[in-house]
């Protein structure tokens, strides 16, 4: 399997690295939340657009993107707008939502979007190109907030964002039982070893899945998300307590 290179991180080889997205309204919320994710020594910072009181102006999103990438520094920085439908906290238009992320890839500022699936075949191949053309890679994702899809039905959503050309092919579920975490487990392990040549990100979400963002070296998840502060979905655990344990499986 091929691994990804973002700035001087490799995704896809030992631990599996830790992501830790940013919420916030307001600017300096924003900001001291993204200071905090340095200081907790995140792999990758996620700015999650979407929770910006002012991101349909996007002087004032590129202003923030600039801002972000002078506190980040080298560490990785990826964009992302979550929709309404799969968990984000606004809604917004096919069309906005395309020009958005082509925006965002334009100003150089981030190293990686994140493009649903449910965007369409036709967005999501767009997207890919304009990002590839500007160096960005590219986080193909689906979400479901209410259920485990069945195993088959994981490992085909992941081969299609892979089919696509995404960078990292990405799924989270959520589990009804306990049961369900194994089914998400189980297509993970299906797709690492024997469709996957690049790496992917999985999880189950809430108190259930929690195993999940814990045991990704083991079963083929590349990339996990931990919070320092405020988490931005069900079942995220702080990056201190994240690390540790991943240090365990290692």
């Amino acid at each position: 399997m091929n691994t990804i290179k973002v700035r001087n991180l490799e995704i896809g080889t030992g631990m599996p690295k830790i992501c830790v997205p940013i919420v916030g309204k307001t600017v300096p919320e924003i900001l001291e939340n993204a200071k905090s994710a340095v200081q907790a020594k995140a792999d990758v910072v996620e700015w999650r657009v979407d929770w910006y009181e002012d991101v349909f102006s996007f002087e004032c999103v590129e202003h923030v993107l600039r801002k972000l990438r002078e506190i980040t520094g080298e560490i990785p920085l990826l964009f992302t707008f979550r929709t309404l439908q799969e968990g984000g906290e606004q809604a917004i238009d096919a069309v906005a939502y395309r020009e958005l992320n082509e925006k965002a890839v334009r100003t150089k500022m981030a190293d990686l979007i994140d493009v649903e699936l449910s965007a369409g075949e036709k967005t999501v191949k767009s997207l890919i190109k304009t990002a590839h053309t500007f160096g960005v890679k590219v986080v193909v994702s689906n979400h479901d907030f209410e259920k485990t899809p069945s195993k088959e039905e994981i490992v085909a959503r992941l081969q299609k964002m892979q089919e696509l050309g995404a960078d990292l092919p990405k799924i989270a579920v959520m589990p009804q039982c306990k049961k369900d975490v194994l089914t998400l487990l189980a297509a993970t392990e299906e797709m690492t070893g024997n469709y996957a040549d690049r790496p992917i990100i999985t999880m189950s979400m809430a108190k259930d899945g929690v195993i999940s963002r814990f045991c990704g070296e083991v079963f083929g998840s590349a990339l996990t998300f931990g919070a320092a502060g405020q988490t931005s979905a069900p079942g995220q655990i702080e990056v201190e307590k994240l690390r540790g344990v991943l240090e365990i499986f290692h």
